[in-house]
Protein backbone atom coordinates (compact mmCIF):
# COMPACT_ATOMS: atom_id res chain seq x y z
CA UNK A 1 0.00 0.00 0.00
CA UNK A 2 3.11 2.46 1.37
CA UNK A 3 4.61 1.99 -2.76
CA UNK A 4 1.35 2.34 -4.39
CA UNK A 5 0.74 5.68 -2.53
CA UNK A 6 4.35 6.82 -3.75
CA UNK A 7 3.34 5.56 -7.05
CA UNK A 8 0.17 7.56 -7.04
CA UNK A 9 2.18 10.96 -5.65
CA UNK A 10 4.89 10.65 -7.88
CA UNK A 11 2.11 9.98 -10.89
CA UNK A 12 0.40 13.26 -10.00
CA UNK A 13 3.89 15.41 -9.43
CA UNK A 14 4.71 14.31 -13.34
CA UNK A 15 0.91 15.54 -14.40
CA UNK A 16 1.56 18.30 -12.57
CA UNK A 17 4.85 19.28 -13.92
CA UNK A 18 3.85 18.31 -17.48
CA UNK A 19 0.71 20.66 -17.49
CA UNK A 20 2.71 23.05 -15.83
CA UNK A 21 5.28 22.88 -19.08
CA UNK A 22 2.25 22.85 -21.18
CA UNK A 23 0.87 25.86 -19.94
CA UNK A 24 4.73 27.34 -20.25
CA UNK A 25 5.04 26.39 -23.97
CA UNK A 26 1.24 27.38 -24.98
CA UNK A 27 1.21 30.84 -24.57
CA UNK A 28 -1.97 32.52 -24.94
CA UNK A 29 -1.25 35.19 -26.89
CA UNK A 30 0.68 32.72 -29.07
CA UNK A 31 -0.78 30.34 -31.83
CA UNK A 32 -1.46 26.73 -30.06
CA UNK A 33 1.85 24.87 -30.46
CA UNK A 34 0.16 21.88 -32.62
CA UNK A 35 -0.71 24.57 -34.92
CA UNK A 36 3.16 26.30 -35.14
CA UNK A 37 4.59 22.77 -35.58
CA UNK A 38 2.69 22.07 -38.65
CA UNK A 39 2.67 25.57 -39.78
CA UNK A 40 6.42 25.39 -39.74
CA UNK A 41 6.47 21.86 -41.63
CA UNK A 42 4.34 22.42 -44.09
CA UNK A 43 6.36 25.95 -44.82
CA UNK A 44 7.56 26.10 -48.59
CA UNK A 45 11.02 26.80 -47.12
CA UNK A 46 11.00 24.13 -44.99
CA UNK A 47 10.05 21.92 -47.37
CA UNK A 48 12.80 22.88 -49.97
CA UNK A 49 15.09 22.41 -47.30
CA UNK A 50 14.21 18.76 -46.68
CA UNK A 51 14.58 17.57 -49.66
CA UNK A 52 18.12 19.14 -49.95
CA UNK A 53 18.64 17.15 -46.79
CA UNK A 54 17.70 14.54 -48.76
CA UNK A 55 19.61 15.17 -51.53
CA UNK A 56 22.97 15.08 -49.52
CA UNK A 57 22.52 12.20 -47.85
CA UNK A 58 22.20 10.27 -51.48
CA UNK A 59 25.31 12.64 -52.40
CA UNK A 60 26.89 11.51 -49.21
CA UNK A 61 26.32 7.64 -50.51
CA UNK A 62 28.03 8.96 -53.94
CA UNK A 63 31.00 10.30 -51.93
CA UNK A 64 31.30 7.31 -50.13
CA UNK A 65 31.61 4.83 -52.93
CA UNK A 66 33.71 6.79 -54.99
CA UNK A 67 33.11 8.10 -58.67
CA UNK A 68 34.99 5.46 -60.73
CA UNK A 69 33.41 1.90 -62.06
CA UNK A 70 35.33 -1.06 -63.83
CA UNK A 71 35.75 -0.78 -67.40
CA UNK A 72 35.36 -3.41 -69.63
CA UNK A 73 37.23 -3.62 -73.09
CA UNK A 74 37.38 -5.47 -76.04
CA UNK A 75 39.10 -5.88 -79.55
CA UNK A 76 39.47 -8.40 -82.72
CA UNK A 77 42.05 -8.02 -84.95
CA UNK A 78 43.45 -9.85 -88.14
CA UNK A 79 47.19 -10.51 -88.34
CA UNK A 80 48.55 -11.19 -91.90
CA UNK A 81 51.27 -13.15 -92.71
CA UNK A 82 52.81 -12.46 -95.79
CA UNK A 83 55.59 -15.21 -96.42
CA UNK A 84 53.43 -17.92 -95.32
CA UNK A 85 49.86 -16.65 -96.98
CA UNK A 86 48.07 -17.12 -93.90
CA UNK A 87 45.47 -14.74 -92.25
CA UNK A 88 45.11 -15.31 -88.77
CA UNK A 89 42.14 -13.90 -86.25
CA UNK A 90 42.91 -12.62 -83.19
CA UNK A 91 40.93 -11.01 -80.22
CA UNK A 92 41.60 -9.79 -76.70
CA UNK A 93 39.24 -8.42 -73.47
CA UNK A 94 40.72 -6.32 -70.76
CA UNK A 95 38.25 -5.57 -67.37
CA UNK A 96 40.11 -2.23 -65.91
CA UNK A 97 38.83 0.36 -62.88
CA UNK A 98 40.55 3.42 -61.55
CA UNK A 99 41.39 3.41 -58.15
CA UNK A 100 41.17 6.06 -55.50
CA UNK A 101 44.16 6.38 -53.21
CA UNK A 102 43.40 5.57 -49.68
CA UNK A 103 44.10 9.45 -48.01
CA UNK A 104 41.65 10.60 -50.51
CA UNK A 105 39.13 7.78 -49.49
CA UNK A 106 38.82 8.73 -46.17
CA UNK A 107 38.24 12.80 -47.46
CA UNK A 108 35.66 11.84 -49.75
CA UNK A 109 33.68 10.41 -46.70
CA UNK A 110 34.00 13.43 -44.88
CA UNK A 111 32.95 15.46 -47.84
CA UNK A 112 29.95 13.21 -47.47
CA UNK A 113 29.30 13.69 -44.34
CA UNK A 114 30.01 17.30 -43.78
CA UNK A 115 27.95 18.60 -46.68
CA UNK A 116 25.10 16.53 -44.80
CA UNK A 117 25.69 18.35 -41.62
CA UNK A 118 25.60 21.29 -43.58
CA UNK A 119 21.74 21.03 -45.31
CA UNK A 120 20.89 19.84 -41.79
CA UNK A 121 22.05 23.37 -40.11
CA UNK A 122 20.06 24.76 -43.41
CA UNK A 123 16.50 23.17 -42.46
CA UNK A 124 17.00 24.64 -39.35
CA UNK A 125 17.28 27.43 -40.37
CA UNK A 126 14.69 27.44 -43.15
CA UNK A 127 12.22 26.24 -39.81
CA UNK A 128 14.01 29.48 -38.26
CA UNK A 129 12.90 31.95 -40.57
CA UNK A 130 10.03 30.41 -41.33
CA UNK A 131 9.16 31.10 -37.39
CA UNK A 132 10.41 34.36 -37.65
CA UNK A 133 7.95 35.09 -40.40
CA UNK A 134 5.28 33.47 -38.46
CA UNK A 135 6.20 35.11 -35.45
CA UNK A 136 5.91 38.53 -37.43
CA UNK A 137 2.70 38.27 -39.15
CA UNK A 138 1.37 37.13 -35.82
CA UNK A 139 1.80 40.06 -34.61
CA UNK A 140 1.00 42.23 -37.50
CA UNK A 141 -2.21 40.42 -37.25
CA UNK A 142 -3.03 41.30 -33.63
CA UNK A 143 -1.97 44.95 -34.42
CA UNK A 144 -4.65 45.65 -36.65
CA UNK A 145 -7.04 43.32 -34.63
CA UNK A 146 -6.47 45.19 -31.41
CA UNK A 147 -7.10 48.18 -33.34
CA UNK A 148 -10.00 47.96 -34.64
CA UNK A 149 -11.47 46.55 -31.20
CA UNK A 150 -10.27 50.03 -29.96
CA UNK A 151 -12.54 51.79 -32.89
CA UNK A 152 -15.32 49.07 -32.27
CA UNK A 153 -15.06 50.41 -28.55
CA UNK A 154 -15.12 54.24 -29.63
CA UNK A 155 -18.55 53.66 -31.94
CA UNK A 156 -19.95 52.32 -28.96
CA UNK A 157 -18.78 55.07 -26.32
CA UNK A 158 -20.37 57.72 -28.89
CA UNK A 159 -23.27 56.40 -29.58
CA UNK A 160 -24.30 56.34 -25.70
CA UNK A 161 -22.77 59.40 -25.86
CA UNK A 162 -24.97 60.44 -29.05
CA UNK A 163 -28.03 58.80 -27.14
CA UNK A 164 -27.35 60.98 -24.21
CA UNK A 165 -26.97 64.58 -26.38
CA UNK A 166 -30.48 63.17 -28.21
CA UNK A 167 -31.88 63.76 -24.25
CA UNK A 168 -29.88 66.43 -23.66
CA UNK A 169 -31.13 68.41 -26.86
CA UNK A 170 -34.89 67.30 -26.46
CA UNK A 171 -34.79 68.42 -22.49
CA UNK A 172 -33.81 71.56 -23.75
CA UNK A 173 -30.35 71.49 -21.87
CA UNK A 174 -28.20 71.30 -25.19
CA UNK A 175 -28.25 73.00 -28.59
CA UNK A 176 -28.98 71.26 -31.95
CA UNK A 177 -25.26 71.51 -33.11
CA UNK A 178 -24.45 69.09 -30.11
CA UNK A 179 -26.20 66.40 -31.80
CA UNK A 180 -25.27 67.27 -35.16
CA UNK A 181 -21.20 67.04 -33.49
CA UNK A 182 -22.13 63.68 -31.57
CA UNK A 183 -23.39 61.97 -34.85
CA UNK A 184 -20.44 63.55 -36.89
CA UNK A 185 -17.79 61.88 -34.45
CA UNK A 186 -19.74 58.70 -34.81
CA UNK A 187 -19.20 58.88 -38.49
CA UNK A 188 -15.88 59.61 -38.31
CA UNK A 189 -14.93 56.84 -35.82
CA UNK A 190 -17.30 54.12 -38.10
CA UNK A 191 -15.15 55.37 -41.69
CA UNK A 192 -11.86 54.69 -38.90
CA UNK A 193 -13.24 51.17 -37.83
CA UNK A 194 -14.35 50.03 -41.48
CA UNK A 195 -10.27 51.14 -42.25
CA UNK A 196 -9.16 48.89 -39.32
CA UNK A 197 -11.40 45.66 -40.17
CA UNK A 198 -10.04 45.85 -43.88
CA UNK A 199 -6.82 46.06 -42.44
CA UNK A 200 -7.60 43.15 -40.13
CA UNK A 201 -8.83 40.96 -42.75
CA UNK A 202 -5.62 41.50 -45.13
CA UNK A 203 -3.16 41.37 -42.16
CA UNK A 204 -5.14 37.75 -41.42
CA UNK A 205 -5.18 36.65 -45.38
CA UNK A 206 -1.54 37.41 -45.01
CA UNK A 207 -0.67 34.99 -42.23
CA UNK A 208 -3.26 31.80 -43.49
CA UNK A 209 -1.91 31.96 -47.22
CA UNK A 210 1.62 31.67 -45.82
CA UNK A 211 0.98 29.40 -42.88
CA UNK A 212 -2.73 27.54 -43.45
CA UNK A 213 -2.27 25.67 -40.52
CA UNK A 214 -2.66 28.72 -38.21
CA UNK A 215 -6.32 29.45 -37.16
CA UNK A 216 -7.28 32.64 -36.26
CA UNK A 217 -8.98 33.05 -32.99
CA UNK A 218 -12.19 34.91 -32.71
CA UNK A 219 -10.84 36.49 -29.33
CA UNK A 220 -7.64 37.58 -28.95
CA UNK A 221 -6.35 37.29 -25.07
CA UNK A 222 -3.85 40.66 -24.26
CA UNK A 223 -0.67 39.33 -22.40
CA UNK A 224 1.08 41.56 -19.58
CA UNK A 225 4.07 41.78 -21.19
CA UNK A 226 7.77 40.57 -18.82
CA UNK A 227 10.61 42.56 -18.64
CA UNK A 228 13.28 40.32 -20.20
CA UNK A 229 15.64 38.09 -17.78
CA UNK A 230 19.36 38.11 -18.09
CA UNK A 231 22.08 40.50 -19.50
CA UNK A 232 23.20 40.77 -23.07
CA UNK A 233 25.95 38.38 -22.67
CA UNK A 234 23.53 35.17 -22.16
CA UNK A 235 21.43 35.67 -24.72
CA UNK A 236 24.20 36.35 -27.05
CA UNK A 237 25.66 33.00 -25.50
CA UNK A 238 22.64 31.18 -26.56
CA UNK A 239 21.67 32.66 -30.09
CA UNK A 240 25.26 31.57 -30.70
CA UNK A 241 24.67 27.91 -29.15
CA UNK A 242 21.74 27.14 -31.33
CA UNK A 243 22.33 29.06 -34.35
CA UNK A 244 21.79 27.39 -37.72
CA UNK A 245 23.18 30.01 -39.96
CA UNK A 246 26.25 30.49 -38.13
CA UNK A 247 26.26 26.50 -38.08
CA UNK A 248 25.50 26.60 -41.89
CA UNK A 249 28.22 28.71 -42.18
CA UNK A 250 31.13 26.67 -40.44
CA UNK A 251 30.05 23.67 -42.37
CA UNK A 252 30.33 25.38 -45.61
CA UNK A 253 33.70 26.69 -44.79
CA UNK A 254 34.44 22.64 -43.42
CA UNK A 255 33.35 21.44 -46.50
CA UNK A 256 34.90 23.84 -48.82
CA UNK A 257 38.28 23.43 -46.68
CA UNK A 258 37.96 19.22 -47.66
CA UNK A 259 37.42 20.23 -50.86
CA UNK A 260 40.88 22.02 -51.11
CA UNK A 261 42.28 19.16 -49.49
CA UNK A 262 40.87 16.75 -52.03
CA UNK A 263 41.88 18.37 -54.82
CA UNK A 264 45.71 19.00 -53.35
CA UNK A 265 45.41 15.09 -53.10
CA UNK A 266 44.35 14.93 -56.45
CA UNK A 267 47.93 16.01 -57.94
CA UNK A 268 48.82 12.37 -57.24
CA UNK A 269 46.60 11.04 -60.22
CA UNK A 270 44.53 7.76 -59.30
CA UNK A 271 46.22 4.76 -61.40
CA UNK A 272 43.87 2.41 -63.48
CA UNK A 273 44.64 -0.99 -62.61
CA UNK A 274 43.62 -4.05 -65.14
CA UNK A 275 43.81 -7.66 -66.29
CA UNK A 276 44.21 -8.54 -69.69
CA UNK A 277 43.24 -11.76 -71.65
CA UNK A 278 44.21 -12.16 -75.83
CA UNK A 279 43.79 -14.84 -77.82
CA UNK A 280 46.90 -14.35 -80.67
CA UNK A 281 47.64 -16.75 -83.42
CA UNK A 282 44.40 -18.37 -84.00
CA UNK A 283 44.54 -19.22 -80.75
CA UNK A 284 47.80 -20.67 -80.94
CA UNK A 285 49.25 -18.05 -78.56
CA UNK A 286 47.34 -16.64 -75.22
CA UNK A 287 48.42 -14.12 -73.02
CA UNK A 288 46.88 -13.49 -69.97
CA UNK A 289 48.44 -10.04 -68.00
CA UNK A 290 47.90 -7.18 -65.19
CA UNK A 291 48.41 -3.40 -66.33
CA UNK A 292 48.29 -0.22 -64.66
CA UNK A 293 48.45 3.29 -65.97
CA UNK A 294 48.87 6.33 -64.97
CA UNK A 295 47.37 9.77 -66.10
CA UNK A 296 49.90 13.01 -66.75
CA UNK A 297 49.20 15.70 -65.47
CA UNK A 298 51.16 19.34 -67.01
CA UNK A 299 50.02 21.78 -64.43
CA UNK A 300 46.21 21.68 -64.93
CA UNK A 301 45.47 19.58 -61.44
CA UNK A 302 48.02 22.25 -59.60
CA UNK A 303 45.93 24.71 -60.69
CA UNK A 304 42.59 23.43 -59.96
CA UNK A 305 44.07 23.14 -56.87
CA UNK A 306 44.48 27.02 -56.38
CA UNK A 307 41.16 27.81 -57.45
CA UNK A 308 39.71 25.92 -54.96
CA UNK A 309 41.72 27.03 -51.98
CA UNK A 310 40.82 30.36 -53.08
CA UNK A 311 37.09 29.50 -52.54
CA UNK A 312 37.71 27.49 -49.22
CA UNK A 313 39.40 31.20 -48.27
CA UNK A 314 36.22 33.00 -49.31
CA UNK A 315 33.94 30.36 -47.50
CA UNK A 316 35.95 31.25 -44.37
CA UNK A 317 35.77 35.05 -45.14
CA UNK A 318 32.39 34.74 -45.38
CA UNK A 319 31.65 32.44 -42.11
CA UNK A 320 33.29 35.57 -40.00
CA UNK A 321 30.85 37.73 -41.90
CA UNK A 322 28.00 35.78 -40.74
CA UNK A 323 29.47 35.66 -37.17
CA UNK A 324 29.61 39.59 -36.94
CA UNK A 325 26.17 40.08 -38.20
CA UNK A 326 24.74 37.77 -36.24
CA UNK A 327 26.48 39.53 -33.26
CA UNK A 328 24.57 43.15 -34.21
CA UNK A 329 21.42 41.40 -34.70
CA UNK A 330 21.53 39.70 -31.20
CA UNK A 331 22.54 43.17 -29.89
CA UNK A 332 20.01 44.84 -31.76
CA UNK A 333 17.22 41.87 -30.77
CA UNK A 334 17.88 42.36 -26.81
CA UNK A 335 18.25 45.76 -27.25
CA UNK A 336 15.18 46.27 -28.66
CA UNK A 337 12.71 44.00 -26.02
CA UNK A 338 14.23 45.81 -22.98
CA UNK A 339 13.50 48.97 -24.20
CA UNK A 340 9.67 47.88 -25.63
CA UNK A 341 9.18 46.89 -22.08
CA UNK A 342 10.50 50.30 -20.81
CA UNK A 343 7.85 52.49 -23.79
CA UNK A 344 5.15 49.95 -22.70
CA UNK A 345 5.10 50.83 -18.97
CA UNK A 346 5.31 54.38 -19.70
CA UNK A 347 2.30 54.10 -22.58
CA UNK A 348 0.23 52.08 -20.02
CA UNK A 349 0.75 54.28 -16.97
CA UNK A 350 -0.04 57.72 -19.36
CA UNK A 351 -3.09 55.52 -20.71
CA UNK A 352 -4.30 55.01 -17.62
CA UNK A 353 -4.62 58.29 -16.56
CA UNK A 354 -6.11 59.85 -19.95
CA UNK A 355 -8.68 57.58 -19.89
CA UNK A 356 -9.51 58.31 -15.67
CA UNK A 357 -9.54 61.50 -17.15
CA UNK A 358 -12.32 60.99 -19.82
CA UNK A 359 -14.21 59.26 -17.65
CA UNK A 360 -14.30 62.27 -15.18
CA UNK A 361 -15.20 64.73 -18.76
CA UNK A 362 -18.10 62.34 -19.81
CA UNK A 363 -19.29 62.32 -15.75
CA UNK A 364 -19.30 65.91 -16.06
CA UNK A 365 -20.99 66.46 -19.27
CA UNK A 366 -23.78 64.14 -18.43
CA UNK A 367 -24.34 66.50 -15.12
CA UNK A 368 -24.16 69.40 -17.81
CA UNK A 369 -20.51 70.80 -15.97
CA UNK A 370 -19.17 70.38 -19.02
CA UNK A 371 -19.15 70.88 -22.96
CA UNK A 372 -19.25 68.24 -25.71
CA UNK A 373 -16.65 69.47 -27.59
CA UNK A 374 -14.54 68.65 -24.27
CA UNK A 375 -15.75 65.38 -24.08
CA UNK A 376 -14.94 64.39 -27.41
CA UNK A 377 -11.72 65.05 -26.99
CA UNK A 378 -10.87 63.60 -24.25
CA UNK A 379 -12.55 59.96 -25.62
CA UNK A 380 -10.32 61.32 -28.58
CA UNK A 381 -7.51 61.46 -26.41
CA UNK A 382 -8.18 58.46 -24.62
CA UNK A 383 -8.63 56.64 -27.80
CA UNK A 384 -5.39 57.56 -28.86
CA UNK A 385 -3.55 56.69 -25.53
CA UNK A 386 -5.19 53.46 -25.66
CA UNK A 387 -4.40 52.91 -29.13
CA UNK A 388 -0.51 53.86 -28.07
CA UNK A 389 -0.42 51.49 -25.09
CA UNK A 390 -2.01 48.25 -27.12
CA UNK A 391 0.36 48.68 -30.07
CA UNK A 392 3.79 49.21 -27.31
CA UNK A 393 1.80 45.73 -25.81
CA UNK A 394 2.38 44.04 -28.71
CA UNK A 395 5.99 45.13 -29.44
CA UNK A 396 7.10 44.31 -25.91
CA UNK A 397 5.76 41.46 -26.52
CA UNK A 398 6.78 40.56 -30.12
CA UNK A 399 10.27 41.42 -29.05
CA UNK A 400 10.28 39.42 -26.53
CA UNK A 401 9.21 36.53 -28.10
CA UNK A 402 11.85 37.23 -30.84
CA UNK A 403 14.44 37.16 -28.09
CA UNK A 404 13.26 33.48 -27.25
CA UNK A 405 12.88 32.39 -30.70
CA UNK A 406 16.67 33.08 -31.27
CA UNK A 407 17.59 31.53 -28.29
CA UNK A 408 15.54 28.57 -28.89
CA UNK A 409 13.45 28.90 -26.28
CA UNK A 410 10.23 29.67 -27.60
CA UNK A 411 10.05 27.12 -30.27
CA UNK A 412 11.37 23.53 -31.16
CA UNK A 413 13.53 24.01 -34.48
CA UNK A 414 15.29 21.41 -34.96
CA UNK A 415 13.45 18.01 -33.51
CA UNK A 416 11.94 17.92 -37.23
CA UNK A 417 15.70 17.15 -38.59
CA UNK A 418 15.37 13.42 -38.84
CA UNK A 419 18.57 11.33 -38.58
CA UNK A 420 20.63 14.50 -38.08
CA UNK A 421 24.15 14.02 -37.01
CA UNK A 422 24.54 16.85 -34.85
CA UNK A 423 22.57 17.72 -31.63
CA UNK A 424 21.47 21.44 -32.67
CA UNK A 425 18.80 21.77 -29.88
Amino acid sequence: MKSQRHIRSAWLLALLSGMACAEEINRPDLPPLVQVERALNQHLAVLNATSELKMERTNQRKWNSGPYEFSLRAGTGQRNIVGAGQNLKEWDVALERPLRLFNKVGIDEDIGAASVARAEYALGDARHEAGRALLHLWFAWQRERAQADLWQQQVDLLKQQTQMTVKRVKAGDAPRLELNQAQAAVAQAGVSLQQAQLRVQLAGNDLTRQFPAVQLPEKLQPVVPQAVEHDYAYWRSSAFEHNHELGMAQEQSHVRQLLAQRSRADQLPDPTIGVRYANEFDGNEKVTGVYVSVPLSFGQRSVTAEGVAQQAAIAADQEAFVKRRLEGDIYAAHTQAVSSYATWQLAHEAALAVRGNAELVAQAYSLGESSLSESLGARRFALESSLAETLAQLDANEARYRLLLDAHQLWPLDEHAEGSTHDHY
